[in-house]
């Protein structure tokens, strides 16, 4: 076994149907008293439920949040976060909601606790990210990682395919990535492995039959395994793909990562023995790419860069950004492998190795 440094982020899950009535124990815990609710307005209902239940300890309800957390967006929310006199926050929704809720708390350093409506895994992270004149920059910081997430799968239950099955692949891409990250270890890639293994089983059967709440904890528990990987390994080319699309092109967030995944791991494994291996016995098959871009179809997810409004003009901008600056990744990043990544990606032609 190779020499490694393991590490893992403090952690407190609260699982289980209708846990999101337990949010007020957390609020309590915390010992909070003006707790800001963070909120994609399509979760306005839940939200209502949530500040019901923690009363006068709400701060209202905001629910100005946009994909990616342009710069304006996260500072308008700073501000709000002050004038209300908030000590604290609950982000209801997926990775916008949350990376919101993280973006205040980079700046004022008030607590989260995530409540998570999507499969997205940002709120197992210190990871945030803030897009300023469209480059979206990413950091670390413990002041953003949720001191509590509360996993309901009843929240999940009403995800239409189109939004859940781009969101599974999503934290599959985590969970990839993590496995031949540059301080991969056996304990993390483990987890990987399991989440995988987890996420391809259900993801299919939550987007045929989203009530299905046997299948919908399955998912939350590969989404949280995913989460753990995104927040204790380092990310690389797929990661640094999807960071350029989305920041600089608006490209949708769960969207992009479901595009891009296929083409990024049949790129970086052949450099990648152990992440190769493990995905075979994850997912049943040698054939790794094709299989997750054959997942991608059976969910319904889209296929081509194309479908998400870039144009061919846009590739070459693309892989000169997504090639500029040095980052580690398996298998060496050349401009002109990745300015054919893209094109192959553009068109949604089924990789291979």
């Amino acid at each position: 076994m190779l020499p490694f440094v393991f590490e893992i982020a403090r952690l407190r899950v609260v699982s289980g149907r209708g846990s999101r009535a337990r949010v007020v124990d957390e609020v309590a815990a915390l010992g909070c008293r003006r707790m800001l609710i963070i909120v994609s307005p399509s979760h306005a209902a839940t939200a209502a439920q949530v500040a019901a239940s923690v009363g006068e300890r709400s701060a209202g309800i905001y629910d100005k949040v946009v994909q990616h957390v342009p710069a304006p967006v996260a500072a308008a929310g700073v501000a709000h976060a002050r004038a209300v006199g908030a000590d604290g926050c609950i982000a209801i929704g997926g990775g916008s909601a949350i990376g919101l809720a993280k973006a205040i708390a980079l700046e004022t350093g008030l607590p989260i606790i995530a409540v998570p409506t999507t499969y997205s895994g940002s709120e197992m992270t210190a990871v945030w990210g803030i897009t300023t004149d469209g480059v979206k920059r990413t950091g670390k910081d413990e002041r953003v990682l949720p001191r509590s997430v509360v996993y309901d799968a009843e929240l999940t239950a009403t995800l239409p395919a189109k939004i859940a099955g781009p969101s599974g692949l999503n934290a599959l891409a985590h969970l990839v990535e993590g496995l031949y990250a540059q301080n991969a270890n056996p304990m993390m890639s483990t987890l990987a492995q399991e989440g995988v293994r987890a996420i391809a089983r259900a993801l299919p059967r939550v987007c045929t039959n989203p009530s299905d709440l046997d299948a919908q904890e399955e998912m939350l528990y590969g989404a949280c395994l995913a989460g753990i990987l995104l927040g204790s390994t380092g990310m690389s080319l797929h990661h640094k793909l999807c960071h350029t699309l989305g920041g600089t092109f608006n490209t949708p967030h769960a969207e992009t990562h479901a595009v891009v995944l296929p083409y990024a791991t049949a790129f970086n494994l052949p450099a990648a023995a152990d992440a190769r291996h493990r995905l075979t016995v994850a997912l049943g098959t040698e054939a790794i790419a094709s299989t997750i871009h054959a997942l991608g179809t059976a969910v319904g997810a889209p296929r081509s860069l194309r479908e998400l409004g870039l144009s061919r003009d846009d590739l070459d901008r693309a892989a000169d950004l997504a090639t500029r600056t040095p980052y580690f990744n398996p298998r060496p990043v050349t401009r002109e492998a990745i300015r054919q990544l893209l094109e192959d990606a553009y068109h949604g032609v089924v990789p291979s190795p």
